[in-house]
């Protein structure tokens, strides 16, 4: 009975009321798009398969254990079989049948995950920005019924760092620019280049009082991509059941710096975190992806055109969602509280 409970504690079941869909999940994370869905699946069947090959062994282990063991008074030793081809092939092939099953399965899932849609297929492009240690989002492309935007980067803020010579000569001359060139030991640029870094009009950037929301739609397809303003973080909302690396200057990194999911398939709050050590607050580094309805979102997406002055928490107001964050909040960072209890040792050291 304390096998069977320990064994029965890594199950759980969930449903959504249609009987086909119940599924073992085996402890493992039930996700909210078809590709966190899709890994789960192959997540189920690894382990049945895995639990499979376990009892076969476990019997050739016990059977053995229970039925040949040496019985008091017997002194006959037992016969011996050197070689048994059929069951040595089996032993071989066998394994190879197990390695190649999974290893089209992961193929198949990794697939899933990584496919990257054609542009025309994407409803909403964020552009995420990781820096220590909080997060800043930008919509880069929003193509929903009832809201529009066609490339909402800012390209003020690029032409500034163009003239203030973060380009290369060779940048400058094939792309027709004007202004001083720049100079610096990194293939001619300055060592502080952050030209890569992507500006919106539209953005939400995080505070250390107030943890940054990232509004979506539901039953669209979303790409991310992703860069980071100093070291290198990890984008990570658990229900994805999948996470990437936040690079400085993606690019020169090579490094596959976007992705994207097929849609969300519930509304809802969900948390998300810096999934890399990057530094004293990295465990303070969250936000929250706020799952809407296309309607709600595309109320939301207007609301911000015509009020760019408004906040991020008026708009979540205006199509009645919680102003805030509330999956997360936000962590004392400690920083006042340590310098005001140096301050507190200084004046009781001076009073001493």
């Amino acid at each position: 009975m304390g096998i069977l409970g320990l064994v029965l504690s890594g199950c759980s079941l969930h449903t959504d009321n249609k009987w086909w869909n119940q599924t073992i999940n085996f402890g493992f994370p039930t996700g909210i798009t078809p590709e966190g869905t899709a890994v789960r699946e192959f997540w189920t069947l690894t382990v049945i398969a895995s639990l499979v090959v376990g009892v076969i062994v476990w019997a050739l282990m016990f059977y053995p254990m229970i039925f040949h063991r040496k019985k008091k008074g017997d002194n006959e030793f037992p016969r011996q079989t050197q070689y048994n081809v059929p069951l040595e092939l089996i032993y071989t092939i066998l394994p190879f049948v197990i390695i190649s099953v999974l290893f089209y399965g992961t193929v198949v899932t990794q697939n899933k995950v990584l496919d990257l849609a054609p542009e025309d297929e994407v409803g909403v492009r964020v552009d995420v920005t990781a820096y220590q240690w909080n997060w800043k989002f930008g919509y880069n492309k929003v193509d929903v019924d009832g809201a529009s935007i066609e490339d909402g980067t800012d390209y003020e803020a690029l032409a500034e760092a163009e003239a203030a010579g973060t380009r290369s000569p060779e940048e400058q001359e094939a792309e027709g620019l004007e202004g001083p060139a720049a100079s610096g030991p990194v293939h001619g640029r300055l060592p502080n280049d952050k030209s890569y870094l992507e500006y919106n009009n539209m953005e939400t950037v995080g505070t250390s009082e107030e943890v940054p929301v990232l509004v979506v739609p539901t039953n669209t397809r979303i790409e991310f991509r992703l860069a980071s303003a100093d070291v290198i973080h990890s984008f990570w909302v658990p229900e994805f059941v999948y996470k990437l690396d936040v690079m400085p200057a993606p690019g020169q990194n090579q490094q596959l710096n976007k992705f994207q999911v097929e849609q969300i398939d519930r509304e809802g709050a969900f948390v998300g975190r810096c999934a890399e050590m990057c530094g004293t607050y990295h465990a303070m580094m969250n936000f929250e992806l706020r799952a809407v309805s296309e309607a709600d979102f595309a109320e939301y997406i207007n609301f911000r055109e015509d009020n760019p002055l408004a906040t991020n928490a008026e708009a979540l107001e205006h199509i009645g969602q919680e102003p805030y964050a509330t999956s997360t909040e936000p962590f004392k960072t400690g920083r006042a509280d340590t310098r005001e209890q140096a301050n507190t040792i200084d004046n009781n050291a001076a009073a001493n």
